[in-house]
């Protein structure tokens, strides 16, 4: 059975008496013709059931209907979450969101940036989770749509979006101190994160300008937690309270504390950040600073669809969304605490 042969673009021109170029602008909506040249041009698509190549089409508007997703992890709670907020938004401006995980490693943000920028995606989010150098900064300035989110680039010239982490200092280190704490332990992200600077001036704020007695800073991963639980347990000098950078943190600290047989709230008091885990279902239940995630995916489409992209000052911006501290039961007074807890000689596994 013989195929039907498809019409092209230039069957259509040659059937309605006009260039290539006069159907292809008036297609796609960016001429305006006469009556009769319309008619014409809509008669002949009519009659040879002309249907445009969509690719072909997307490259002849410059577009790609596609945006590019660049996170550190899928396997994290918190970034796992806020592709799939960004993933219904973009459904709805019927766009596709292409994900890329780099492991935070500086090559792989740079070959996903490649990428992205060779699929000619029509919009970018970045997202990491430490401090990338000039080269990642300079890749980013050419796309003409970024926004760069939870965490800063310097040097990239792109609207951020980010949650008040300050403000979420401020939440934790009020709640503590209320509670009569006053020697607290800071357990967050890397030191030259914006994020790890932000949450630490505002838990000096909260505390009413106690800096914490100690800080342990390194990448937002369980077995980070691990790590620096064993060394808070040796080095512990009186602190009553920890205060968390990450859900991710808090499990590694927790998992450690259930090994040495540390108890939360009645041997240290503890407030996590991000809540994207299931906090409440621990034991004690986990007061925690808690992100608005669904909201930073949903906004970061909105502004690669309706920012201010004409102005080169709206690159500039930072916009900051609300977080609230949902408490339960992993906070109490200091007076119930054992301060002199010590991790036993030997460690047992956990069953």
């Amino acid at each position: 059975m013989k195929t039907k042969a498809r019409h092209s673009l230039k069957d259509v021109a040659k059937s309605a008496d006009v260039s290539v170029a006069t159907v292809s602008r008036y297609l796609n909506g960016q001429l305006d013709l006469p009556a009769p040249t319309r008619l014409r041009i809509d008669r002949a698509v009519r009659d040879l059931d002309y249907r445009p190549n969509p690719h072909a089409r997307r490259l002849s508007l410059g577009k790609s209907d596609t945006l590019a997703l660049i996170i550190p992890d899928i396997a994290n709670p918190f970034f796992a979450r806020l592709a799939a907020a960004m993933e219904q938004a973009a459904a709805a401006q019927e766009t596709m969101v292409t994900l890329h995980a780099t492991l935070n490693r500086v090559d792989r943000e740079l070959a996903a940036l490649d990428l992205a920028a060779r699929n000619m995606v029509d919009g970018l989010v970045f997202v990491t989770n430490h401090m990338p150098p000039p080269e990642v900064a300079e890749r980013i300035n050419r796309f003409a749509r970024v926004v760069i989110l939870d965490e800063d680039v310097v040097g990239a010239h792109a609207p951020r979006l980010m949650c008040d982490n300050e403000m979420g200092g401020v939440l934790a280190g009020r709640a503590l101190y209320r509670a009569g704490h006053r020697r607290i332990v800071y357990i967050g992200g890397r030191e030259d994160l914006y994020s790890t600077n932000a949450r630490l001036a505002g838990l000096r704020r909260g505390m009413e300008g106690i800096a914490p007695s100690r800080s342990y800073v390194h990448d937002h991963a369980a077995a980070s937690g691990r790590e620096i639980a064993l060394r808070f347990l040796r080095e512990a000098d009186g602190e009553t309270a920890l205060f968390i950078g990450s859900d991710e943190l808090t499990v590694g600290v927790l998992n450690v504390f259930k090994e040495q047989g540390v108890r939360v709230p009645d041997d240290f008091s503890l407030i996590s950040f991000d809540n994207v885990r299931s906090l409440h279902l621990f034991d004690p239940a986990i007061t925690a600073v808690e992100q608005p995630v669904d909201a930073l995916g949903r906004r970061a489409i909105e502004i690669l669809f309706d920012g201010g992209w004409e102005t080169a000052a709206f690159r500039e911006t930072t916009e900051l969304l609300p977080v609230k501290l949902i408490e339960r039961a992993s906070v109490s007074a200091p007076a119930n605490n054992n301060k002199s807890v010590q991790p036993p000689p030997q460690q047992r596994e956990v069953p």
